[in-house]
């Protein structure tokens, strides 16, 4: 284990080791997590020049102010974040987000808050020193599975990273966050279970995003969903995205880390193309669906890679 790590001052919210999941084990009634939002994971890893699932900190609101014991590194931080390196000169530089920072001993990394959004990461050359279960880094913290006893970041805690970073260059890409807030949708495999009202409703009416929301699930507030057949039904396998509406007619949007299986009725699901944009919504904030069809969705979802692609094949030095 390398001797070289960060100081956790301050956790943040939310804090944990995520990479792109953990799979093949939804038998074993262990979903596969990992990050919210693989658009930011992706493009984070790269600026650093790490492998696409290298393990990340995942943040939520707010970040976590960490100091830089021992060693030298490279980060890069995604999302729309504000935050701020502290030199240990006591020189601070307002940070930008999708570009990279050298830190060397003393150094602070101050991750203040994510701007209109939930979610931010922070990836760092060679990666963080810690120890996959069923190769992945993931922290599943309702089944405490994953690295740092499945829990999230406390304060405190050390943060070991694997090594020093190789060179002094940094580098940047351009990137502009989507404000959209029409969300496309398929329909779901109950989704005549809904009165004909109901789902025009879903379709033409606003949805609020509550505070009852975490990586499980949001629960969103609008127009009550009427069901003319079951409230419940024989358990099920489940997918990431799926719109469960449970008795009271409120709809559950499953998310990151969502049961394997479940017995509400599910109207509709969320295209993976839009999840990272649904996950970024703030209690509070509204969102539209939109129903497309699954040939539409595939095209979607290869244009979506496509733009990742496009924004990490982007990424050049500063001068």
């Amino acid at each position: 284990m390398s001797s070289n790590f960060f100081e956790v001052l301050r956790p943040g919210i939310n804090t944990t080791y995520q990479d792109r999941g953990r799979f093949h084990m939804q038998h074993f009634g262990i979903t596969p997590g990992g990050c919210m939002d693989i658009k930011s994971f992706l493009i984070a890893n790269a600026l650093v020049g790490n492998s696409s699932n290298e393990g990340v900190l995942e943040f939520a609101y707010q970040g976590p102010l960490l100091r830089f014991i021992k060693g030298k590194t490279k980060i890069s931080i995604t999302g729309n974040v504000l935050f701020q390196i502290i030199k240990i000169n006591k020189e601070i530089i307002n940070g930008e987000c999708y570009r990279t920072y050298n830190l060397d001993e003393g150094d602070q990394i101050d991750i203040l808050a994510t701007k209109q959004s939930a979610y931010g990461y922070m990836a760092l050359e060679g990666g963080f020193d810690v120890k996959p279960f069923c190769k992945s880094v993931s922290i599943l913290e309702r089944a405490s599975i994953g690295p740092n006893e499945g829990k999230k970041i406390k304060i405190n805690d050390k943060i070991n990273i694997k090594s020093n970073r190789t060179n002094n260059k940094n580098f940047i890409t351009n990137f502009s966050n989507n404000e959209k807030d029409t969300i496309r949708v398929l329909k779901g495999p109950q989704f005549d279970y809904f009165a004909k009202e109901s789902q025009k409703d879903f379709f033409s009416k606003t949805y609020k995003v509550s505070n009852l929301t975490d990586r499980m699930g949001m629960r969103l507030e609008g127009a009550v969903m009427k069901n003319i057949i079951s409230t419940n039904i024989r358990s099920e396998g489940i997918t990431k995205g799926a719109i469960q509406v449970p008795a009271d007619g409120q709809p559950i949007v499953l998310l990151t880390d969502y049961p394997t299986i479940g017995g509400y009725p599910k109207i509709a699901n969320v295209i993976s193309a839009d999840y990272d944009l649904l996950i970024q919504r703030t209690p509070g904030e509204k969102i539209f669906f939109k129903l497309i069809v699954l040939s539409e969705a595939e095209q979607l979802y290869k244009e979506h890679i496509k733009s990742i692609s496009e924004i990490i094949k982007n990424i050049k030095e500063l001068n």
